[in-house]
């Protein structure tokens, strides 16, 4: 599986990321190399024009390449990420699926595509990971 043993250790770990667990977000799957994971919209993650905020998208982005950059090597930081936002959410599910795409001895990089449950792109991150 990787650095974690079960999903089930990988979810207590990860409880730590409180601004994320607070908001709703958790692991729906891991694997060496990828994650998924997962946020229901609520009226928490709303902004005043009634879409999702994107420091939500953002950090459910952040989440899925956290937790599945650290079940590689553990610890990685963020180094430098981005995000495209591609369509606006207003309700149901978002998922992100962050899948490896480089891992190097200091460095890796992650790809992670934020869809909501009807498989709509709604968001594109990417992350550079350093591995301490």
């Amino acid at each position: 599986m990787g650095n974690f043993s079960s999903l089930e250790e990988a979810r207590e770990y990860f409880k730590g990321d409180r601004f994320a667990t607070d908001n709703g977000m958790v692991i729906e799957e891991l694997e060496e190399g990828r994650c998924v994971c997962s946020m229901i919209i609520n009226e928490k993650h709303m902004n005043a024009n009634g879409g999702i905020m994107g420091g939500a998208i953002f950090t459910l982005g952040d989440f899925a390449f956290a937790v599945a950059s650290n079940n590689i090597h553990k610890p990685t930081v963020a180094q430098q990420v981005s995000v495209n936002f591609l369509r606006g959410a207003r309700n149901g599910k978002l998922i992100a699926e962050a899948v490896c795409k480089k891992d190097g001895r200091n460095s890796c990089v992650y790809n992670v595509d934020i869809r909501d449950e009807d498989n709509k792109d709604i968001a594109q991150f990417i992350g550079t990971g350093f591995k301490l």
